[in-house]
């Protein structure tokens, strides 16, 4: 072993579902743990951009990995980032300091892909953490008293324009939110600019939303979506974004407000680990998810290419939560000298919500929509929030917010928009 300990070391990278659900299922084991995240606390995010647009709180989707992991006495966690990776060594280098392992788990999930146009991310942010969610509610909520107090009607317009890059779960859930608060929440609230006439844009490069799902579901989707105000671009592949909109070849759109749900690419850790990546940067792994030479390395999570069949297990929540507690199986399977099976992934389904009374849900060729579907997306949502306090705080807040349009996180915080851009 690496370490001088006789119990072997565990490190896992990432709290997230594939870094906590490992952690967890090694709860017990002959081992100890050490577990480093950035920041402090799980994040739910299927439910980050009910932050971003004002419906929930931050500590309604997130918990504090000491408080959720305070009763596994072979864990230690550690806020701390990770910054490079030795696999010949065993040894992981923090920014403030350096781990030996005997064991690796590598779940520091993704980031945001503006494909070979970095510089799009300052005009359109993404949205992977809580800070982003927090700076994008900031942004959408600064559009509309920033038209409040424009005198000149067409910047008012731009103003009050909102474009969104990507028409996949996360695209579709914010455009459609956009819209309620546009069209809903805000109407009765100002005086000068009017909320209503607020233009929404869901923009995809593809040829339908939501292409991950039946077709037929997809073409329900784009139907709600333009029938709650949403303008819908197919087949709109951006070609340039900045201050003043996004240009789809010979289509211009003026707005002051662009939000990037358009793709993901893999951590850079995955570059260091000196095993094959994919085109997204995913790390290709062997059948029990640990690198072929050096099978003491788990890749887990988005962070993972792992083919099932013909596609690739796709980057979801339950996809991440899988991996962690097989790559947690195949550790104590080998302390105890035995052999574990292919990871397999089971596939419970795919949901999006569209708006109030609205979603999509495909249930391993059960399909739901409405809003059948749309109580099933909240009853599975507010079961898999970790810990009693958020699943009730989280449903009291959705039922207010149902019975009267409210959102009740409207506040500005932080640092306000560039006085240029006024």
């Amino acid at each position: 072993m690496s370490t001088t300990q006789a119990i072997p070391h565990v490190v896992i990278l990432g709290g997230g579902f594939g870094g906590l659900w490992a952690t967890r299922a090694l709860n017990s084991a002959p081992v100890r743990i050490t577990l480093v995240d950035r920041t402090n606390h799980h994040l739910f995010q299927p439910l980050l951009y009910q932050v971003a647009t004002a419906g929930l709180s931050g500590p309604d989707i997130a918990a504090p990995l000491r408080n959720i992991l305070r009763k596994q006495r072979n864990v230690t966690v550690r806020m701390d980032e990770a910054r490079s990776i030795d696999v010949q060594q065993r040894r992981v280098t923090l920014a403030g300091g350096m781990l030996d392992y005997d064991y690796l788990l590598v779940a520091t999930g993704s980031s945001h892909a503006y494909f070979g146009h970095d510089e799009w991310q300052r005009h359109a942010p993404g949205m992977k953490t809580m800070d982003d969610a927090l700076a994008i509610r900031r942004h959408i909520l600064d559009a509309f008293e920033s038209a409040e107090r424009e005198p000149d009607p067409a910047r008012r317009t731009a103003w009050l324009s909102f474009v969104v890059i990507g028409a996949g779960p996360t695209g579709v859930e914010l455009a459609g939110t956009l819209a309620e608060i546009a069209h809903h929440t805000l109407p009765s609230e100002f005086r000068v600019a009017d909320p209503r006439t607020a233009q929404i844009h869901l923009v995809e490069a593809g040829a339908r939303v939501l292409s991950s799902m039946p077709s037929a579901l997809s073409a329900k989707t784009q139907r709600q979506l333009e029938q709650m105000g949403v303008h819908v671009h197919l087949n709109a592949a951006v070609t340039a974004v900045g201050d003043t909109g996004v240009q789809m070849g010979d289509q211009h759109i003026e707005a002051r407000t662009l939000l990037w749900a358009a793709g993901v690419a893999a951590s850079s850790l995955g570059a260091q680990l000196g095993a094959p990546c994919d085109r997204a940067g995913r790390v290709l792994v062997s059948p029990d998810l640990s690198l072929p030479q050096h099978p003491e390395v788990f890749v887990i999570g988005d962070l993972a290419h792992v083919e099932q069949g013909d596609k690739p297990v796709p980057g979801l929540a339950p996809a991440a939560k899988q991996m962690g507690a097989y790559a947690a199986r195949v550790i104590r399977n080998r302390l105890a000298g035995r052999m574990t099976p292919a990871f397999h992934y089971s596939d419970y389904g795919t949901l999006a919500s569209i708006g109030r009374g609205a979603a999509v849900v495909d249930l391993r060729g059960i399909h739901l929509s409405g809003v059948i579907a749309w109580w099933f997306w909240l009853m599975t949502h507010i079961l898999f929030l970790i810990g009693f306090r958020n699943r009730l705080v989280v449903m009291l807040d959705w039922a207010w917010s149902y019975c009267t349009w409210q959102r009740s996180a409207r506040i500005i915080v932080g640092g306000q928009r560039d006085k240029s851009e006024r």
